[in-house]
């Protein structure tokens, strides 16, 4: 099951550190750091399920199906 209570001492002492690890990249090696990042990450977890409700949950909710006018 993915945790998803709140686990970290700071949040933003994470992101300043990811900020800071992207400074000076161009846009495609800041993309390689990004997967990388993930694999390293998702290597750690290593439940497949778990990963997989974190993929649904950071994609976000479904897009809803425009309808059609009668």
């Amino acid at each position: 099951m993915l945790n998803t209570q709140t686990h970290m001492a700071s949040y933003d002492d994470f992101y300043e550190a990811l900020i800071s690890a992207h400074q000076g990249l161009s846009t495609p090696e800041s993309h390689a750091m990004n997967a990388r990042l993930v694999l390293l990450l998702a290597n750690h977890i290593g439940d497949a399920a778990v990963l997989g409700e974190a993929l649904q949950r950071a994609r976000g909710p479904a897009p809803v199906a425009p309808t059609q006018a009668a």
